[in-house]
């Protein structure tokens, strides 16, 4: 999280202090109103989802909707300006991690639970499946509704599988043991390049794609009450000796410089036999390669855990749709009563842009369970648990990424890396 962005924001929670819904623009307390929605890009969502708006606005002639996307890389320092020049959007929408220091500053309001078509927020709760609500809930208040939420298995290419003389249903790997001795029979280089892995991980996300591993083997990246960084340094080191071992230079079998696996796989041009995603990569790999994808040669299973370690499988992150607490009690209503009425086209949004919202009713659908694997992302998610959200969660990840690739590409002690690590997310922890 950028420091003067943070600070921005603090200055404002004067104005809006924690959880308290903010000073409201009472002028447009009545008559017809205007609500800007910020999102980021998505092409296919953004078509479905305009479709939305004008059903809507049809539906209700007193409130206009204005629809504007940013670029994903853009749309957190667009909000945070937003909300600095008191003229943020009146519904926007990021991942959790970038979204929680709005909603921990005071600038995101509780769902207006008859506006949004509740009894109560126990009826919302209730929607959803258990725990997936956890990051906008607070003291009983919901502040934001999913818009999709996401956990990554492993897909893997059959075909690889065999032509490197294995048994995609018997050896595909179980556990990060099995990852690294089946990785290690299907490698290919060229001198010291590699020209097919195994496997590779996803090395820009770290807090959802690796620090799992440090998790299952009873280790934690922040203690419970949040003041103490690093917990249980034997877990991390088992995990930073393994991604040195799987590095460039240890046995070679993946990098961070390689092109990034998710591209590489969907191509399938025997470049990658396995990759960490989510089921949206399904629809991805249809647009990229539909033969393949309408192939029997690609299958998902369950993310790795250690042998012997906690059958912890992965962790998910979700897109929350939030609602400005500074606009007006109209404005809010109007926001909330447009979430809800295009979140309840979750079947579509899961056809049409494989955006998963984690409700029980979408779960228990014949259109999720028709998805491919559906049921293996699902049995993942219900073991899983929401990545780490703190208002300092970006800069955490930079960090992990950080030690992570130290040790893997500048031979970097783990015992080193750990030292510097806990140094550092520390110093964040106790900047907050």
């Amino acid at each position: 999280m950028k420091r003067i962005a943070l600070a921005a924001l603090a200055a404002l929670s004067v104005i809006a202090p924690a959880w308290s819904g903010g000073t409201k623009d009472q002028s447009a307390s009545s008559g017809p109103v205007e609500i800007t929605v910020w999102t980021h890009e998505d092409v296919n969502r953004k078509a479905i989802e305009e479709g939305y708006i004008a059903q809507f606005m049809a539906a209700n002639p007193g409130i206009t909707v204005k629809y504007v996307t940013y670029p994903s890389d853009k749309i957190q320092d667009v909000v945070q300006a937003g909300f600095a020049a008191k003229n943020g959007p009146d519904i926007f929408n990021m991942e959790i991690q970038k979204a929680y220091p709005f909603l921990a500053e005071g600038f995101v309001a509780p769902v207006n639970v008859a506006a949004a078509g509740y009894k109560s927020y126990k009826d919302i709760l209730d929607k959803y499946m258990a725990g997936t609500l956890s990051p906008v809930t607070v003291d009983g208040k919901v502040y934001g509704l999913p818009l999709e939420l996401t956990n990554w298995c492993v897909y893997v290419n059959k075909k690889i599988f065999r032509d490197a003389g294995l048994d995609p249903a018997k050896d595909a790997p179980k556990t990060w043991e099995d990852v690294m001795a089946v990785s290690e029979k299907i490698v290919k280089r060229d001198g010291e390049i590699i020209t097919r892995r195994g496997f590779d991980f996803r090395y820009g996300d770290y807090l959802i794609g690796w620090l799992p591993m440090v998790e299952q083997l009873g280790g934690k990246l922040v203690s419970d009450d949040g003041k103490k960084a690093i917990v249980n340094d034997a877990a991390w080191i088992k995990a930073f000796q393994y991604m040195a071992d799987f590095g460039p230079n240890g046995k070679n079998l993946g990098s961070p410089t390689y092109t990034a696996a998710r591209k590489v796989f969907d191509n399938d041009k025997n470049e990658i036999a396995m990759h960490i995603s989510g089921l949206y990569q399904e629809q991805r790999m249809k647009a990229a390669n539909e033969a393949f994808y309408n192939s029997d040669d690609w299958m998902v299973i369950p993310y790795p855990v250690w042998k012997g370690g906690k059958q912890v499988p992965n962790t998910y992150y979700g897109h929350y749709y939030m609602v400005n607490s500074q606009v007006s009690e109209a404005r809010q209503a109007a926001a909330w009563k447009l979430i809800s009425f295009m979140l309840s086209h979750g079947e579509e949004y899961l056809t049409k842009t494989a955006l998963v919202q984690p409700t029980k009713a979408l779960f228990d659908s014949e259109t999720f369970k028709a998805m491919p694997y559906s049921s293996v992302f699902k049995a993942d998610l219900e073991k899983a648990h929401i990545v780490y959200y703190g208002a300092n969660s970006l800069l955490i990840n930079n960090l992990v990424k950080e030690a992570v690739e130290s040790v893997m590409l500048q031979k970097t002690a783990p015992e080193k890396a750990l030292a510097t690590l806990r140094t550092k997310v520390q110093e964040a922890l106790d900047e907050q």
